[in-house]
């Protein structure tokens, strides 16, 4: 009996969450949404049309370990099991200058960004060691941001470079489970987030650039690429980005 494999996304109620969640249901996948707004949850809900029935969601604050907690439970009581969570919920402070942020700024990015996806990935192993058959993948979206910063992201920044060692921690304690781990970096996705790419932004030099972008799709595509992978098998890191963005050479 061949039974459909199912996905939690955090941050599925806009941008990349949203995209891959649609796509995931589309390639027979059934999926827990989750984020902090209902609207919107039930926003991507109604975009999956006949599909939506393959999925449920729950508003959740992925900072509160207890709230992290209910949302596993939840979705091991609808489903059955789980067999990829999506660390795809981020946040960013203002974009001031590094000394004018204010210590409670910093800290919601890090609790959120970072915090978050490891809360949620401790519920993962629990559930993922304890079903059967065991295992399961995780995939955390890194963002270009865990390579190279923007001006004025300190804290988004640091964030984002700590989601990648906790990918390769995650990788390495997961093997015992059979719990694959992998990170997505993505960069200018055109996503609500990314709008100010198109009227332009701060680059290094000190100057004001419109940015190319790609269609979230393909960010959606590449996610269902790696999560379709049987668990033998992993896309440790990807980086997907706009071809002509200015990140490889210096601008």
């Amino acid at each position: 009996m061949h039974h459909p494999k199912v996905a939690l996304i955090t941050g599925a109620g806009s941008g990349i969450g949203q995209a891959c969640a649609l796509a995931l249901l589309q390639a027979g996948w059934q999926v827990m949404l989750c984020g902090r707004n209902a609207a919107k949850l039930q926003a991507t809900l109604g975009k999956a049309g006949p599909l939506a029935g393959n999925a449920d969601w729950q508003v959740t604050d992925i900072r509160d370990a207890d709230d992290v907690g209910r949302l596993f439970e939840h979705t091991r009581t609808r489903f059955g099991r789980l067999d990829l969570l999506f660390n795809n919920a981020g946040t960013s402070a203002p974009a001031v200058a590094l000394e004018d942020l204010s210590p409670e700024q910093w800290q919601q990015v890090l609790d959120t960004n970072l915090t978050g996806a490891f809360l949620c990935t401790q519920a993962a192993f629990r559930l993922m060691k304890a079903q059967s058959p065991m295992g399961g993948r995780i995939i955390n979206n890194g963002s270009i941001s865990a390579q190279v910063p923007r001006p004025n992201s300190a804290p988004y920044t640091a964030s984002k470079h700590g989601m990648t060692g906790l990918t390769r921690a995650t990788a390495l304690d997961g093997r015992k489970y059979n719990i694959a781990c992998g990170q997505i970096d993505i960069g200018n996705a055109a996503t609500a987030m990314a709008e100010p790419m198109q009227q332009g932004i701060p680059q290094a030099n000190g100057q004001l650039a419109v940015e190319p972008v790609m269609d979230v799709a393909h960010v959606a595509a590449a996610v269902v690429q790696m999560a379709g992978l049987p668990l033998e098998s992993n896309v440790q890191f990807m980086t997907l980005m706009a071809t002509q963005m200015p990140y490889i050479g210096r601008g």
